[in-house]
């Protein structure tokens, strides 16, 4: 009888403690599906606000972009070629003699086009004639162009280069372009104060509404822009006329803003 009444005994334990497991199971089963439908990512249901900070920091350009086009015409394509390459390297030796470094002296293109003739069927007085006739066109030489960009580094001279240029007989001149060469310290500084203006606004916003603020949930941020100064205007200018004489050349301040869009929580 005793013997009886263990087995009895164990077979309940057993039976208790395989239900006990089907229930933490069970539980484990709800919350895991509870989390699948209910919780659809940190932001959907926590009450937020964003502001908006916008930062500005100036710095002195320290780089003038120069750029130059030459273009020379031929009967054939490898005299155009000859013209075309001696007038570029004489221009290139004028620049690399004021100190501009191999490594700031990029050419951007090199084209070779053919030049066309088309020739018209003359039309006389009483001929039943179209508007123009004209026979198929005819080559009768060739364009050679290289362009060049030049990055001086010694902004003073930017003015010397132009008119090295110029006396050259280069036709076309664009520039300069003053830029600073690392921007990353004019960004950030930028950026700084723009999150400061945003947490400044966020806290002034949590105030009048009542409520505190928690930590941020997201961050977004764009740029306004580099304005450039020079004394052909903003962007640079085109110049066709030679230069006859070094020409002043203001390099101002370039200033670069960053918006920032900051999102809080708030309790």
């Amino acid at each position: 009888m005793n013997q009886l009444m263990n087995e009895l005994s164990s077979n309940k334990v057993i039976r208790g403690a395989a239900a006990a497991v089907l229930i933490v199971l069970a539980l484990f089963l709800v919350a895991q599906t509870w989390n699948a439908v209910f919780d659809k990512g940190p932001n959907e249901y926590v009450n937020t606000i964003t502001v908006e900070g916008t930062g500005r920091s100036a710095a002195v350009p320290d780089i003038a972009r120069i750029t130059f086009t030459v273009t020379e015409s031929a009967a054939n394509v490898a005299d155009a070629q000859d013209a075309a390459t001696k007038r570029t390297d004489d221009a290139l030796n004028a620049v690399s003699e004021m100190g501009v470094e191999d490594k700031d002296i990029k050419t951007l293109s090199y084209n070779v086009s053919p030049k066309y003739e088309y020739t018209q069927t003359p039309c006389y007085p009483g001929m039943a004639c179209p508007a123009v006739i004209s026979s198929s066109p005819r080559i009768v030489g060739y364009d050679v162009s290289q362009s060049v960009e030049v990055k001086v580094r010694n902004t003073a001279k930017a003015g010397e280069v132009l008119e090295a240029l110029g006396s050259l007989g280069v036709q076309n001149i664009s520039g300069p372009h003053f830029v600073v060469d690392d921007e990353s310290e004019v960004k950030n500084e930028a950026r700084a104060e723009a999150i400061e203006e945003a947490r400044v606004k966020a806290k002034q916003l949590a105030k009048e509404l009542g409520v505190r603020l928690g930590k941020v949930v997201s961050y977004s941020e764009g740029n306004q822009g580099y304005p450039m100064y020079d004394n052909y205007g903003k962007g640079g200018a085109v110049m066709n006329a030679e230069v006859r004489s070094a020409p002043s050349l203001p390099v101002g301040e370039n200033e670069t803003n960053v918006t920032v869009m900051v999102t809080y929580e708030i309790h």
